[in-house]
């Protein structure tokens, strides 16, 4: 048979359109129901989504509107305890300038006790939310860390966390199967060390040169001295700018508390707090040196303080501890510190104020 030509469609004169026979309540005009079970496409229906759950400020909505996130000022003020916050922040203040006038030894017996009490809090919270970290390996590398360097210097820092992480890793292989999870545990371990033992062996370090003899005798205090001032200005200038003025979100997923306003703000309160200390400070001396040492520690803190704060949300916690009054834990207090002080440990060997 001959195929049909495509021209003649357009010549065949078009069908009247029939209008279907009236629907009456209770047929199926679809022939759906005739069809067999088999063959009815199932109704998939979207489950309903879960509020993102803010630990910080209750439940928060995810942004409909792309772009960035912009909030309007906060009318509560400060989210602190304040009265208790000032008071507790006193007491550590006078303690620290107590240790730093009768001397480098003291002023370690304070960083070892810091180290040691953030740690205990690090692994008891993980513990709290189901790792199974290597606590007792983790906790004499966090501890040993900072003596080694106060009294070897930085070449002892290596062979401190080779051990712990030796001591970790061995400890899990006496498990009797890989369902004991060793990796995440190790590696939550070694995260301990390294963020609370290394880091904070830092301040060590810093105190190792107002007894080495490689400086002026009062070098390394008188550096982390200014390290303390700066860190606690540019959080009290975060706090009270950002809870009064503060609108652009740092990292809204983070903390949506933390602001670019408040960011501003402790970055200027951190370089008043410098200059005036600086002009009574007998090492740190130089304009120069005052804005660089301010620059470091604007922008280590708040990345420190940021950095746990990511932490505690993804282990869905408030704080670290309570042992701090109106700051939380000691690991929520000094947080800010640990990313600062390697910075401005490093900012002292290239500046040599002392010289």
């Amino acid at each position: 048979a001959p195929e049909p030509d495509a021209r003649d469609t357009f010549n065949r004169p078009s069908e009247p359109t029939r209008r279907p026979g009236r629907l009456v309540i209770g047929t199926d005009p679809t022939g759906e129901g005739r069809r067999p079970r088999d063959e009815i496409a199932p109704v998939i229906t979207e489950p309903p989504r879960e509020r993102t759950r803010d630990i910080t400020d209750g439940y928060s909505r995810p942004s409909s509107r792309p772009g960035r996130v912009r909030r309007a000022p906060s009318s509560r003020g400060p989210s602190r305890a304040l009265p208790s916050a000032i008071s507790t922040g006193l007491v550590m203040l006078a303690a620290f300038i107590g240790a730093t006038v009768w001397g480098p030894s003291a002023v370690m017996v304070i960083v070892v006790a810091v180290i040691t009490l953030a740690a205990v809090e690090f692994f008891g919270k993980v513990t709290e939310k189901g790792y199974r970290p290597a606590t007792v390996a983790g906790l004499l590398a966090c501890v040993a860390a900072p003596l080694a360097a106060y009294w070897i210097g930085d070449a002892a820092l290596p062979l401190v966390f080779s051990f712990g992480f030796l001591a970790a890793s061995i400890g899990f292989l006496g498990a009797s199967s890989v369902q004991s999870g060793p990796m995440p545990h190790v590696a939550i371990t070694t995260m301990a060390m390294t963020w609370i033992g290394l880091m904070g062996s830092f301040a060590a370090l810093m105190l190792r040169y107002s007894v080495s003899g490689t400086a002026t005798v009062h070098a390394g205090t008188d550096t982390l001295f200014m390290v303390v001032v700066a860190v606690g200005a540019n959080d009290i200038g975060a706090l009270f700018v950002g809870s009064s003025a503060g609108r652009t979100p740092l990292r809204e997923w983070v903390s949506p508390n933390k602001t670019v306003e408040g960011a501003v703000g402790g970055a200027l309160a951190t370089l008043i707090a410098v200059i005036l200390v600086g002009s009574q400070n007998g090492t740190w001396d130089q304009m120069n040196e005052w804005i660089l040492l301010s620059l470091v520690v604007a922008v280590m803190a708040p990345v420190g303080d940021l950095g746990e704060s990511m932490c505690k949300r993804n282990l869905d916690v408030k704080d670290f501890g309570s042992l701090v009054a109106g700051h939380g834990g000691v690991l929520d207090r000094f947080d800010g510190f640990l990313f600062a002080l390697p910075a401005s440990y490093y900012l002292m060997l290239v500046l040599q104020p002392w010289a």
